[in-house]
């Protein structure tokens, strides 16, 4: 059985954790700016639906930063578990990050703590939206310190190998790699993106089930204006990604977009099959729009995976990942562009009801457009879990009991992930908009 090779069954159970994992990271960045962006509307505008807002997202956050906790301790653990050769080799250079992921998560915390329990407790409620200010950069903290991890992985640097050991180590250059950049603004990017769809969506979902509460249009319209923008800047970060793929990891360019022979003005291809033959059918062909991607020139010359030995190339399957990516992005992009003109333009059949439908099915898209990128940056790395220097086959454990592990893990996250929407559910439906509303208008401080 595939559960007895113990490479397989962790990278399966690696895949599971992450994957369930960056649900919770994902709104774990990006809510805070959400809440912070709603307050400080609410106090300019001294509209008390935005200040409501900001109020009962921070209720559910809490929730989600709970399991999210616990999702970030198993990884930590899975880590030295699953890939004790990787840990070896790279924890002496990479624990700095690791160290300073921890201490921006309990520096965001903290101040949320504080937040939440100083509610009318400021005479100026400004004082109280500063408090933001550290949760919302704790957030971001964190995931640009994890995520200078990642991109240690696809490009190593900072340190040399000598005689098989790890010498001249630099934590800093290790840090700062070539990746960073992209990286990191993408995960940011993507992150504040998905969020604001996912409170796009839900508040879409409230003026389809009969409420015409003026709350829910404010938040509707917030959150897709905020959503556009992200929107627009993941794809701009996007076409910068594909540029630094060209240059630093060609074979993953090479196979996300099924490049099979090096040469100039190369087409970009969507969709499509491969047959046995590995040739391609059905696809759509944008000439000339890989070498743009590439290089920024439609005539230059974008390197093939016929330059790569054949146990280097990644797995074929990325490039239905980066499709699928792509589309919902675009997608998500037209979506937001269109309802945003219309509003402004009184357009009617964007506050339709099929026309929100479509608001609430971008709120699963953008997770599933989230997940697409992380297949693809992670199964789009391989064979290597350091590039260029130790293969995933080299860094995974002995052990014949991770296919135990993961049954086990599995399972945890059946409970976790049920768990989460039950008790999302009865926090918002004993305590419903129309109640919360009473107590702000009440001047209940509870």
């Amino acid at each position: 059985m595939l559960f007895n090779d113990p490479v397989f069954a962790s990278r399966l159970l690696t895949l599971l954790t992450l994957s369930f994992h960056i649900i919770y990271a994902t709104i774990g960045v990006g809510v805070p700016l959400m809440i912070m962006i709603a307050q400080w509307i609410g106090i300019k505008k001294n509209d008390m639906h935005y200040i409501l807002m900001a109020r009962r997202w921070a209720k559910g956050f809490v929730v989600t930063v709970a399991v999210g906790v616990v999702t970030g301790t198993i990884i930590g653990l899975q880590l030295s578990l699953l890939w004790p050769q990787f840990m070896e080799l790279a924890g002496n250079i990479i624990a700095l990050p690791l160290f300073m992921e921890v201490f921006a998560f309990f520096f965001e915390a903290i101040f949320l703590g504080i937040y939440l329990y100083t509610w009318d407790r400021f005479e100026n409620p400004k004082k109280h939206l500063l408090l933001l200010i550290p949760v919302a950069l704790g957030a971001g903290m964190s995931a640009f310190f994890i995520t200078i991890v990642n991109s240690f992985m696809n490009t190593p640097a900072g340190f040399d190998i000598v005689n098989g050991q790890l010498a001249n180590a630099n934590p800093i250059a290790a840090m700062f790699t070539a990746a960073m950049p992209t990286k990191v603004s993408h995960v940011l990017a993507t992150a504040y993106m998905t969020v604001a769809f996912m409170l796009a969506a839900i508040a879409a979902y409230k003026l389809i089930k009969g409420s015409n509460h003026a709350y829910h249009k404010k938040a509707l319209y917030m959150a897709m204006r905020i959503g556009l923008v992200f929107a627009i800047a993941t794809a701009i970060i996007g076409d910068f990604s594909g540029k630094f793929l060209a240059e630093y990891q060609p074979e993953k360019l090479a196979a996300a977009e099924w490049h099979f022979e090096t040469e100039e003005g190369a087409p970009l291809l969507l969709y499509g099959v491969l047959d046995e033959n590995q040739e391609i059918k059905y696809e759509i062909r944008i000439p000339y729009a890989l070498s743009i991607l590439a290089h920024g020139d439609p005539f230059s010359e974008v390197v093939g995976l016929d330059q790569f030995l054949k146990e280097e190339q990644p797995p074929l399957v990325v490039h239905y990942f980066f499709d699928l990516m792509v589309t919902i992005g675009m997608f998500m992009i037209f979506l937001a562009l269109i309802y945003w003109i219309g509003m402004k333009r009184a357009w009617s059949f964007v506050q339709s009801t099929w026309y929100r439908w479509l608001i609430v099915l971008g709120g699963p898209l953008s997770f599933l457009a989230i997940e697409s990128g992380w297949w693809l940056a992670e199964v789009g790395r391989q064979p290597w879990i350091l590039r260029g220097i130790m293969t995933v086959d080299q860094a995974a454990t002995t052990s014949d009991y991770v296919g135990h592990m993961f049954i086990l893990f599995a399972g945890l996250y059946i409970v976790l992930g049920v768990g989460t929407v039950v008790v999302l559910t009865r926090i918002f439906r004993n305590n419903p908009l129309e109640k919360d509303l009473e107590k702000m208008q009440g001047g209940d401080p509870s």
